[in-house]
């Protein structure tokens, strides 16, 4: 996701909580262990399993859900982590069941946005036009998820849900809260919940979600070449897939502007009711062509800038007085204030028409939180937390963090680099039947669909059709929060999980 929560979250700063230094030769041994180890923490349950069942896709389904975990140790052995995973398994069929390992983004969300929102069995409403934090957190059979057709286990790592690191901050974002490390333990926690469960001869896919779409390749490739395991398919979801081919949006390239603006343009076209593929493969073609001439043009051709300029105004709804100041790069944060600064209201980055009250409107600067991101925090939490304790029993005396933003602010971010795609392209290239489904929402300005379509549109053949597909919905980050595109993107999944 860009900005990692996306643009809701830019100002987070770096750094975790850092122990004293001191070399290793003025402490004693004895001391030294406990300044890397955590005081003593109760030990998690003991995995439970309950049966459960929901109508999905017209047909009741019977099944188990477990709420369980995983150790993740160093290479002495001792474990430094656990693990919680929530998996939905459907009794009665044999290895040739597939299982799906699902992974969200952040860095720092839990696996409850997919787990209750996308593909679990049930599920609670968040994200969408009018719904709010106070609103009952009740589950319901949610007739969009993926059970029909294969095994569901919900990840979340360290410093998410319930999961937790046995080491000290400094340890713990070392081994933990940087993009490396993460793949490589996370990799083993599937590859663990396999060999525990029986079920390495299933078909395995993976999705990732936002961050969980650049974990989602890396982590294929990591089991395929590393942990020896097969993945059949991969699914991101408003996928964060190249860091690196972004870039700032004062830059000289146009890249910034043009991944943004279709997202804007659809967001319009979605108030005037004329949202269409045929309408935005018309912006599409504008964008690659005619907007990025007069872009380089620049200000020594004013007619070029004129024609910018009154296009960009159209397409995004904004006053062309905003516009021309601008120069038509209209940032996110101008878009999903200025659209709709005559009610009084401001657009979330995830879904600009997802749409909150601006506490300060006469202030020159924004100041309220994402509309999406600030609502859905109550609901998923404790929606989660009562399936977790009440209905399926496994009684923990901790804190769930849904989204974390302690993780976020520690994660250690390195250089930005397109290793998502670069892992992306070997592992399809290195296995001819894995099959790969990219999904956006129209309106999602976290991570704007046109990305994706730029990116696969560089990709090699590898000799044969294409075979990653692109599917875009109505909706926003967490289209599958709208029930047609819900839908549609179960069927769409299971066409793949088919073919």
């Amino acid at each position: 996701m860009r900005g990692w929560f996306a643009a809701a979250l830019v100002g987070l700063a770096l750094g975790a909580v850092q122990a004293p230094a001191m070399a290793q030769a003025e402490k004693p041994s004895d001391e030294k262990a406990k300044t890397e180890t955590k005081p003593d923490l109760p030990p998690l349950p003991e995995d439970k399993t309950v049966d459960q069942s929901a109508v999905i896709g017209g047909r009741t389904i019977r099944y188990k859900a477990t709420v369980g975990s995983l150790p993740v140790r160093d290479e002495d052995g001792k474990k430094i982590a656990d693990i919680v995973y929530t998996a939905y398994t459907v009794p009665g069929g044999d290895v040739d069941r597939p299982v799906t390992f699902a992974f969200n983004g952040g860095p720092g969300a839990s696996s409850v946005y997919l787990n209750l929102g996308a593909i679990g069995p049930k599920h609670v409403p968040f994200g969408d036009a009018g719904d709010s934090p106070s609103d009952a957190p009740v589950l319901t059979d949610n007739p969009n998820s993926w059970l029909g057709f294969t095994d569901l286990v919900f990840i979340d790592p360290v410093g998410t849900g319930f999961s937790r690191s046995l080491e000290d901050a400094e340890k713990t974002k070392k081994d933990f809260y940087a993009n490396e490390p993460d793949i490589k333990y996370l990799s083993r926690i599937v590859y663990d919940w396999l060999v525990t469960n029986k079920r390495l001869r299933s078909p395995k896919y993976v999705i990732g979600e936002s961050y969980g779409g650049y974990r989602a390749p890396r982590i294929a490739y990591e089991l395929q070449t590393q942990m020896g395991v097969g993945v059949k398919g991969l699914v991101m979801v408003s996928p964060y897939l190249d860091p690196a081919a972004i870039g700032d949006e004062t830059a000289l390239s146009p890249l910034p502007w043009m991944i943004n603006l279709p997202s804007m343009a659809a967001g319009q076209l979605e108030r005037e009711g004329k949202l269409t593929p045929a309408a935005m493969a018309d912006v599409e073609a504008y964008t690659r062509g005619q907007f990025v001439t007069d872009f380089f043009a620049g200000r020594a051709d004013p007619v070029a800038t004129q024609r910018l300029e009154t296009k960009v105004a159209a397409l995004t709804g904004l006053d062309p007085k905003i516009v021309d100041d601008l120069d038509g790069r209209i940032d996110i944060g101008t878009y999903l204030r200025e659209t709709r600064r005559d009610e009084g209201r401001i657009g979330s980055v995830y879904d600009s028409n997802v749409t909150a009250w601006d506490p300060f409107p006469a202030s020159a600067d924004r100041n309220s939180g994402d509309p999406i991101l600030n609502a859905l925090i109550a609901p998923t939490t404790s929606a989660m937390v009562d399936f977790v304790t009440r209905v399926v029993g496994w009684d923990i005396d901790a804190r769930y963090h849904a989204l974390s933003y302690e993780v976020n602010e520690a994660w250690d971010r390195g250089t930005p680099d397109d290793k998502p795609v670069a892992d992306l392209r070997r592992a399809i290239a290195n296995d001819p039947d894995m099959a790969v489904m990219i999904a956006h929402g129209w309106n999602d300005l976290s991570c704007p669909f046109f990305g994706s379509q730029l990116l696969i549109d560089q990709m090699p053949s590898f000799g044969m059709k294409q075979r990653i597909d692109l599917n875009v919905y109505h909706g926003g980050h967490m289209f599958y929060t709208r029930d047609d595109s819900g839908a549609a993107f179960r069927q769409d999944a299971e066409a793949m999980y088919r073919r």
